[in-house]
This record gives structure tokens, sequence and C-alpha cells, in this order.
């Protein structure tokens, strides 16, 4: 399909693109990192009469939100997105909201990057016959000034770390240090509190807050013994990252509370098993590579769904990961102190330049004064910031035109293959996988965190209970016995847990989950209540999930008509398997080395197959 493109945007257009693009930050340190969407809605004579943004993934679409919001204002109106929808991949309640909200013309900042929904949303919109208008390319700009065109930058470093997900096949990688101005980050002796500012810190913290990880090596354990949290109240804490080839590592370290935030260590394969062992029983999670390198960690949280991850680590750690290309974006604070030392630590370790015509060039970069200090961030040359990303995804065209095209990417990393150490290339054919995990990537309404709402009935879930309502879960317009309407299957999983135990935190703890405002807040209250107080949880929880999730899962695809379609979609793969591509999951997805028993996919599979056999 084609589109015309106006002639130009207005600069009442950059006006709410960049207010759309702003508000797409609201939930930045508040929730885990994901695609940051906006939607403002404008009725006939531009007036603001609806708007919304993505909380955190599965929460309520931007879209949704804003129609609700407008209560019919905005027909004949505008709509203003600064990414094209695509919070959940199957899912098309955020199009059907703008279709019915009766707008006219829809100005979209950027088309999704991730390629299976790019251009998807705009093609539907076509079709409902709204005008769409996309900042794509030059023509778009013509009469705008430079400031205005300058604001507008706004739309892609708004969603630079999903970005270089889709362009790089990685999470978007920033290192972070403070140095004196001579150049050192600790003292000869190796202490460093504190080399920059409070000021400073602030910002490291918020940073933190913004990012999915945080990853140091085992040196700073020993050394500094961090917390490496983000000292705010309530909000994300990012999960934390130790790097350890060998497991030289303190028994007591505040890394190990995991009451706080998580931690991984991630170590050579069969290192020290008892300490190992140790850590497993702090609540730490281990985890092993053939070969550690920054590399294989930032593999990893690209498979963990990770956005972007935050570098503090030392010059010896920072230099390979810079020359493994997992760095993208440097934060440098330059304090006025010189403290020299012949052997005082430095921020980057050997790269094996000789020659200053070697150094490597920051890109785009940028100053700005912090307190006492001097804060300078730009882009490594892999990079090139997040316009050159967007080009590089064909999401920028660098020649004007005058039509709309779906563009198909070669980049995009989003639906690489995994396969299991038991599968050759030449078994694909036969055994082929269909991953899904986070809401945003391929198949993603498959997830247990989708935003999709089920009535269930109030009851302690179990094997004989499930095929007594089965009739009921299996028929969307049936009655629930005791119904209560649940946010997503997540939150039902997660409250059943504790359901039928006579005690009231377990009930305080069920009631905490449904005000829960999305499926990973829900799980993050379930499982932390699982871990502390494990008295809660009800006695026979063990034998009963897999009744429960199944239960959950009738419910959603016999009530929601995107996920049942995409759902059976999959069959149009043959012999296709349906695979929860989690690599830390060994119970409902494949595990990271795809040992896993990915009783999720498996379920999914069954209940395929028995909504296929109907019709």
């Amino acid at each position: 399909m084609t589109h015309r493109v106006r002639s130009h945007l207005t600069e009442r257009d950059v006006d709410v693109l960049v207010q759309t693009a702003e508000l797409s930050l609201d939930s930045v340190t508040k929730t885990q990192p994901h695609p940051n969407a906006g939607c403002i809605l404008t009725d006939t004579q531009g007036s603001i009469v609806g708007q919304g943004s993505l909380w955190a993934q599965g929460a309520e679409a931007p879209e949704v939100i804003a129609v609700k919001q407008a209560q019919g204002a905005a027909a004949g109106g505008t709509a203003y997105l600064n990414l094209e929808a695509g919070d959940c991949h199957g899912d098309t309640a955020a199009i059907q909201a703008l279709i019915h909200s009766g707008v006219k013309r829809c100005v979209v900042g950027m088309l999704h990057p991730l390629e299976h929904s790019r251009g998807k949303a705009v093609d539907a919109l076509l079709s409902a016959g709204i005008h769409v208008d996309i900042l794509q390319n030059t023509l778009s700009l013509s009469g705008l000034s430079q400031e205005s065109i300058d604001r507008l930058d706004i739309i892609y470093s708004s969603n630079e770390a999903l970005l270089h997900r889709a362009a790089l096949g990685k999470p978007m990688g920033i290192i972070k240090y403070a140095m004196t101005l001579d150049g050192k980050i600790a003292a000869s002796s190796g202490h460093s509190a504190w080399v920059s500012s409070q000021d400073s810190r602030g910002i490291v913290f918020r940073t933190r807050a913004s990012c999915d990880a945080v990853i140091i090596g085992g040196q700073t354990v020993r050394r500094d013994n961090p917390r490496l949290t983000t000292r705010m109240e309530g909000g994300h804490q990012p999960v934390r990252i130790v790097m350890s080839r060998r497991l030289d590592l303190p028994m007591e370290a505040d890394m190990w509370d995991t009451q706080v935030a998580p931690t991984i260590v991630a170590t050579q394969k069969g290192a020290k098993k008892d300490m190992q062992q140790k850590l497993v029983s702090k609540g730490v999670e281990v985890v092993e590579f053939d070969f550690l390198t920054p590399e294989a960690v930032s593999e990893y949280c690209y498979q963990r769904g990770f956005l972007s991850c935050l570098w503090e680590c030392g010059g010896v750690l920072a230099a390979p990961a810079v020359a493994d290309n997992t760095i993208h974006k440097v934060i440098a604070f330059i304090a006025p102190k010189i403290i020299g030392g012949k052997g005082a630590p430095t921020p980057m370790g050997e790269l094996g330049f000789v020659e200053m015509t070697q150094a490597i060039d920051i890109l785009h970069p940028q100053w700005s004064t912090v307190g006492p200090d001097v804060m300078i961030s730009g882009y490594l040359p892999i990079s090139g910031g997040p316009k050159a990303l967007a080009e590089s995804l064909g999401i920028i065209q660098s020649q004007s035109s005058a039509r709309y095209q779906p563009i198909e990417s070669s980049k995009s990393a989003t639906n690489q293959q995994w396969l299991s150490p038991q599968t050759t290339p030449s078994q694909v054919q036969q055994q082929q996988q269909l991953e899904f995990y986070k809401c945003w990537d391929n198949l993603g309404c498959l997830s247990n965190f989708s935003p999709h709402p089920i009535d269930m009935p109030d009851v302690t879930m179990d094997e004989p209970t499930l095929q007594a309502v089965r009739h009921a879960l299996t028929t969307a317009d049936a009655p629930i016995p005791h119904g209560r309407l649940w946010p997503s299957s997540e939150h039902y999983y997660q409250a059943q847990k504790f359901h039928g135990v006579d005690n009231k935190a377990s009930r305080d703890i069920i009631e905490d989950i449904m005000r829960a405002p999305s499926p990973e807040e829900a799980a993050k209250i379930g499982r932390t209540a699982e871990a502390s107080t494990p008295e809660l949880l009800h006695p026979d929880w063990e034998a009963r999930k897999l009744a429960v999730m199944h239960a959950a899962l009738l419910r959603k695809f016999s009530c929601h008509k995107g996920p049942r379609d995409t759902l059976l979609g999959t069959l149009k793969t043959p012999h296709a398997a349906l695979v929860e591509s989690s690599p830390h999951d060994f119970f409902w997805g494949r595990g990271i080395d795809g040992t896993g028993s990915n009783h999720l996919g498996k379920l999914l599979m069954t209940i395929r197959d028995e909504l296929s056999s109907q019709t």
C-alpha cells in the first residue's frame, strides 16, 4: 500500500509531536524499560482532548487511554504518535481505538523499529481511510525552521535503546564513569568515594533506574562492595550483573542482598561449584558461560529482552567491552580534582592502540555542567546515535519521497531463530521453533504479560476445578461463576499462589496484585512475597500451578480475538513448536541452554490444537 505524504508538517504538528515524545518518557525510572510510546489527540480546532503513554510492558496501550479520555471529542481531529503503535504484537486494541475515535488524520513520528511491527499500524489506519503523515523524509520537514527540525530529534532519542536493539541486535550498552581532571577513577590505593559530586551521582542513580541492568566486574565487588541501587523509593531497580571468571568473590557483599534488587553472577562454566551453591542459597542467580566475555553477557541480556545495560565497571573490563562492540554510548563525569598516582586506575584499559590516529571518536558529543563537574556524553561509531540507527533501518529516508512503503530490514535481529544444542541446522526444517517472550517482540500477545483481561472464577484453581469449569472458560459469552476480572493472565496466576490461604496477609497480597498497574509489577509482587514469606503461599502451589496457567490461557485465548488469531496463525508454519524463549526460566521457558521444560509453550500448543479442532 502506498500513501501520499503531506508537503510539510506544520509548526503546530512539531509542538504536539514533541509533547507526545516527552509524554512517552513519563514512566522512565518508574518501570522496567520498554518501547516509549505516547499518544495525543486533538479536536478539529487543534485543542488537546486526550493523551496517554505506555506505563509498562503489558499495560494499556496509550492510544486506548487517550481515546477513553477524549470521550468522542477527537472525532474529525488528529492523532499524534511519537512511535507507531506496536506495544503488543498481534494485538489490535491500539489501532481499533484510533479508528473508532473518528480521527481523520494521524501524524506518526517514527515507524516502528522492529521489523514485525513496522508499517503494520500505518497500513491498518490507511485502510480505514485515515490520512497518515510520517516524519520519514526531508519533504515532510520543508517549511519548518531549523529550531523546529532540531526539536524533533527527541522522536529518535526517546527510543534510542529500542533503536539499538533493533539495528544492532544488542541491548544499548552505556558506559559510565567519573574521573578526576587528571584522568583517574580512583586513588592508587583503589579508594574512589567519591570522585564526582552529589549532583552527578543523582544523575547516575536516575540513569541506573532507566536501564534493565547494571554490569560490573568482580574486582569492583572486592574493592568497593557497591550496592548499585537507584537510591529511590519504589520505581524500577535494574538487575545487577557481576562478571567473574574464577568466582573469587567475597562471601558477604551488599550485592548478595536480593531483597533490594536482583543479582546475577556471570561466570565461566565449572567455576567453583561450592561458591555457586552459596550464592544461589542467598537468592543470587548464577549463569555459566563457555567463554565469559562482554559480548557473551550482552547476548544473554539481549535474550532476556533487555533494551539497555549500564556498564559501571573499571578500565580492565571496559576495554574488552568497547572492543567487543557492546558499548554504544559514553557518559563521563569530570571532577575538578587532581589525585595523581602512577598506578592510579583510569577509566579505560588497554585497547592496543599505539597512535593517536587510532583513537575512537565520540560522535554527537554533548557537554553540560553538573554542580562543580562537567558531564560529556556521546556515541561510539558502532552506534552513530539514534538518527543514524533509524537511517540504517530505513525509518528515515535520506532522499525525499512522496510515497510511504512498509520497509523490510535485513538488520533487524528480533526474528533470529535460536537453536538448542540438540538441534542441527539440517534439522531446522523438521523442527522449526516459533519463539515469543516480550510483548513487543514477535508473537508478543502469546506472552503471559500481554494486556488482555480475563474474568475467572474466584476459587482456588486445581485440575479437578479446571475440568469442572472448562466449558465456561472456553465459551467467551458464558457467565463465569463467582467471576472476578483480572487485568491480565499474569495477575491471575500470581494471585493464585496465595488463594485459599486462611491468612489476612495472603489476602492482602492478592489485593496488591490485583491493583498492580501492569503484569510486570504483578509478577514482582507475587515473586517477592513468595521468596520472602513462603509461609503465606498455598501449600499445594507447586502441584497446582500448571492447572492455574492452563485455566488462565483457556480464558484469554477464548475471549480475545487478536491473541487467538495469532495463536492459530502459527499453524501456517508446519511442524512449528512454540517456545517461550526466556533464558532464565527453566520451567515455563527453554532456559539458556535449551534444556528448560517450556511448559508455557507446550500449554499454548495444546490450546492451539483445541481451538483449531473447534474451528
